[in-house]
């Protein structure tokens, strides 16, 4: 039977529903997913998914008409089994609309448009909450991306453009976050540092070019330092994804390349300021690390974390010292010589 799942949240949240997927595909087999444009270059080549089908839904598809229109498309599909782990109106009703027989999630205002509303567990890391959603499937499900043989070439071919070879390590930093409060304010200090052991690559979207630069600039020069690349905006998201999977490590605030680090099997340094690792979206491996200041009592301060800090002071990412990250880099590993 055709199962469909949807899944339109945020870039992160689609990474760490791929478990699921590989629980439900293990049950019915693959499955069809529903997602937006920028995260269907991701699950397009996961092994548990059949057919990935793009919904902008703040583009193109916008509006009750893109729902309509797609609940149309999915009607004719058959679908025998909806699994909707993004609670939202939206989801809810392209599901009810597309007329799929059973419609499992987890319950919420929305709930009354499934015909199965199962209760999501208020602790653990999200990708087990979302196992609530698997029909009992056994075995043990993580994290997986599979970027093609191209991507990882390409990914090559741009670092030796710039003078990296393959076999020569890296530590990558992902700098950015659509959350501005989310952003630790010391990479360009870290790279400074970092360059003098370890070569370096920025990595981010074409908005983090800038960001990539002014690190790359703050860490060049010198005799005996390390090549420092910017590769921000130069590469696909799933090539992006293929570049994490090559470095020694990953340093990233708490947003999506996380996610990518875990899923590519990459060591992790997280940096989390406005939000916690108690939310369940903080790094899933024994061995990874994620650092924060406790203590704050205005920490945390929102679900995903503000534009800007509401008191003014940050102080929860300006107090996450540049030697604590090094000390974490160092603890993982990424930093010791090879061979």
């Amino acid at each position: 039977m055709a199962i469909l799942v949807i899944q339109t949240a945020f870039l992160g949240d689609v990474v760490l529903t791929t478990p699921l997927l590989s629980a439900l595909a293990a049950l019915h087999g693959p499955v069809d997913v529903v997602t937006t444009p920028i995260a269907a270059p991701l699950l397009e080549t996961h092994p548990a998914v059949r057919t990935v089908i793009p919904y902008d839904k703040r583009g193109t598809d916008r509006g009750w008409g893109g729902v309509r229109n797609l609940a149309r498309r999915l009607k004719g599909e058959r679908y025998a089994r909806a699994y909707l782990p993004h609670r939202s109106l939206r989801t809810a009703a392209v599901a009810f609309m597309a007329r799929i027989p059973a419609r499992i999630g987890f319950r919420g205002g929305w709930s009354f448009l499934y015909t199965d509303a199962r209760p999501k567990p208020r602790t653990g890391h999200e990708t087990d909450r979302l196992m609530a959603l698997a029909d009992g499937a056994s075995g043990v499900y993580r994290p997986q991306l599979r970027p093609t043989a191209e991507d990882e070439q390409i990914v090559t071919q741009v670092l030796e453009e710039v003078g990296l070879d393959r076999d020569v390590p890296f530590v990558a930093l992902a700098p950015g976050s659509v959350w501005g409060s989310k952003r630790w304010p010391y990479y360009a200090d870290l790279a400074r540092q970092l360059a003098e052991r370890v070569s370096i690559v920025v990595v981010g979207g074409p908005k983090d070019i800038e960001l990539g630069e002014e690190i790359r600039r703050a860490a060049k020069g010198g005799e005996g330092r390390r090549r420092v690349v910017n590769a921000c905006g130069k590469l696909t998201l799933r090539q992006s994804t293929a570049l994490i999977g090559q470095a020694s490590a990953l340093v990233t605030n708490d947003s999506a390349p996380l996610h990518l680090a875990t899923a590519m099997g990459t060591p992790i340094v997280a940096l989390f300021g406005p939000t916690v690792t108690e939310f369940g979206f903080g790094p899933l491996r024994a061995g990874d690390t994620a650092l924060g200041i406790d203590g704050l009592q205005c920490r945390p301060c929102s679900s995903h974390g503000p534009p800007q800090c509401p008191l003014g002071h940050h102080r929860c990412m300006r107090e996450i010292t540049v030697e604590a990250v090094l000390a974490a880099i160092e603890e993982i590993g990424a930093l010791r010589r090879r061979g």
